[in-house]
């Protein structure tokens, strides 16, 4: 079925679409569009080569009268129609339902109807190329064709979608266009019935719909990018790492002066590459200073024994800021109005958390000041406290642990409960969740199996899986995968490994989907007072806002996480904590007491 000038809104309403029903949708940059409801798919013309052009205005007036659920391949849909100025409301990605069903990070087209299909995955057809067949015109290979005489059918009699389509060959004509936008339709809507199934997880349709959500707002965030200030930056770097270089002779000449600041703390006549793990060990003990190896932890450990060691430590934060956000970043990254952008992805694929290149997940406090609101705005930033530990009691439904999440600070309840110190029963909490079984905080930890048995068990459960080797699903449905692969043996230390890796994934996933769904209702929420979130940073939210709407902005991101909460574990008893602030400079943010 091909396209013709009746109106988007106007065609949907007659093929019975109403809010919240499956659409496929597809974009080609030379046809346009490909929809697809119930009763079938049609071509939306665009300008060739431009996009969807007029199809993509349509769309959005479709997307904001109907509310339909979008069914895309991928985030690329969403990033493409950002491009064009439109910015949905809601879709189901199929790379994000695949990844929540199957876990891992591979979700292109080919391998996720594989996986849906049962069908053998080491089989799957890889794209490229035209292989030999392409050679010949249609009236010499078998198969139904379409008017432009290509292969109508994407699934090939095997079983798997055919590599010329996977491969692109999908946005070829306008009859293939649609048969894809029926085709990721129907593939959503048995991913939805995939995930409905799992009885034991009643929230993974719904954490299948936010992680969708998720996506689209990566689509936006790598659009919008982070407000940096470049002078401030480069301010910053100037003191710390030195002015710009002008050369390499003078880029070598810094990177000495710098190594100089360590090295003068040595004996006379020592020397060292700081570089190198091994001559670093060896210089400290040349000092006196012996220790197993140099990470930071155990060097800030040891930072009063020596001189040498307190420069060492320096030198490594200038070292990284040098190396990794030094001039050549923000030449690549910053763009000239002022946006510091990457690419941003919903799910790494282990625990579901959302990732970002560019520096943006792991910028060092040093440069945050550089971080400045535009002209007539505001960042609210909101930090969720002790998240873990009240996702804990809340997947678990343990009351005894509910009732201590109650409160403002959940750990003095729990030291109150435990007869120790705030310290010690903070220890004993992570210490759980992060399988530290030993050491400081283990006659804390013997006291919280009695204390919180629910909790507890839930975590040992998973442990003994990952140990066993057998995978997981967090409280939202994610597959974590434990099994070994080739189904060898694992050693017992190696086992033991998978067993603390399984307990913490259970709950850094499960904090990682509350986390989305907060994210996904404040872009819903927010987005009338032109405030859009700027960066999603583990547990942290950045806004950027108008001024004049800030602090509504604040009082409606507090919200949201209430909301979010309501909607992710209802009646759970559990207590969702946020430290929000209106501030010009992210590094004006001042965070609430050590939680």
């Amino acid at each position: 079925m091909t396209g013709d000038d009746e109106d988007l809104v106007a065609r949907l309403r007659r093929a019975g679409v109403a809010r919240g029903d499956l659409v496929g949708l597809v974009i080609s940059a030379d046809l346009g569009l490909g929809l697809a409801a119930a009763g079938g798919g049609w071509a939306v013309p665009g300008d060739a080569g431009a996009g969807p052009g007029a199809g993509a205005a349509a769309l959005g007036r479709a997307d904001e009268e109907l509310r339909p659920r979008w069914a895309v391949w991928s985030g690329e849909t969403a990033a493409r129609l950002v491009a064009c100025g439109v910015r949905l409301a809601t879709c189901w990605d199929i790379a994000a339902g695949h990844r929540l069903l199957f876990g891992g990070f591979r979700a292109d087209p080919g391998f996720a109807w594989a996986r849906l299909r049962g069908l053998a995955t080491e089989s799957v057809p890889a794209p490229g190329p035209p292989d030999l067949f392409g050679l010949f015109g249609p009236s010499d290979m078998p198969g139904a064709v379409d008017d432009d005489g290509a292969f109508d059918d994407p699934v090939a009699a095997d079983g798997y979608l055919r590599p010329e389509w996977t491969s692109g060959g999908w946005a070829d004509s306008a009859g293939r266009l649609a048969a894809w936008a029926e085709l990721a339709r129907t593939v959503a809507s048995l991913q939805q019935d995939r995930l409905a199934a799992l009885a034991e997880r009643p929230m993974a349709v719904p954490t299948a719909r936010s992680e969708s959500a998720a996506e689209l707002l990566c689509a936006e965030l790598c659009a919008d990018g982070l407000p940096m200030n470049r002078s401030l930056a480069e301010g910053l770097l100037a003191s710390i790492i030195g002015p710009r270089p002008r050369s390499e002779t003078e880029a070598l000449a810094l990177r000495a002066a710098r190594d100089e600041r360590v090295l003068r703390h040595a004996p006379l006549g020592v020397t060292a590459d700081l570089r190198s793990p091994a001559q670093v060990r060896t210089l400290l003990g040349r000092i006196g200073v012996d220790v197993p190896d140099t990470r930071a932890w155990r060097l800030r450990e040891l930072h009063d024994a020596h001189p040498l060691v307190a420069a060492l430590l320096e030198w490594r934060k200038a070292e990284r800021i040098a190396t990794t956000y030094g001039y050549a970043w923000l030449d690549e990254a910053l763009g000239p109005d002022g946006r510091l952008r990457g690419a941003w992805t919903g799910s790494d694929g282990a625990a579901g958390r959302m990732t970002a290149s560019a520096g943006l997940h792991n910028m060092p406090a040093a440069m945050r000041p550089a971080v400045v609101a535009g002209d007539g705005h505001a960042f609210v930033r909101a930090d969720l406290g002790q998240i873990e530990p009240r996702v804990l009691a809340a997947v678990t439904g343990d009351q005894a642990l509910a009732r201590a999440a109650r409160a403002d600070d959940m750990y003095a309840p729990v030291a109150e409960q435990l007869r120790v110190d705030r310290p010690t029963a903070k220890v004993a909490v992570l210490g759980a969740m992060y399988g530290q079984t030993t050491g400081y905080g283990a006659q804390a930890l013997r006291r919280l199996n009695a204390a919180y048995p629910v909790a507890m068990g839930y975590l040992d459960a998973a442990d003994r899986a990952g140990q066993a080797g057998r995978d997981l699903r967090t409280y939202g449905g994610r597959l974590v995968q434990l099994a070994p692969a080739g189904g060898e043996p694992r050693s017992a230390s190696r086992a033991a490994a998978y067993g603390r890796y399984a307990r913490n994934a259970m709950i850094q996933g499960a904090a990682a989907e509350l986390f989305k769904v907060w994210a996904v209702t404040v872009r819903a929420r927010c987005g009338h007072l032109g405030a859009r979130i700027v960066l999603c940073l583990h547990d942290e939210l950045l806004v950027h806002a108008p001024l004049p709407h800030a602090e509504e902005v604040a009082g409606i991101v507090d919200d949201c996480l209430h909301e979010a909460a309501r909607r992710w574990a209802p009646a759970c008893g559990v207590r969702f904590v946020s430290d929000t602030a209106v501030v010009s400079c992210w590094s004006d943010a001042k965070a609430s007491p050590p939680l």
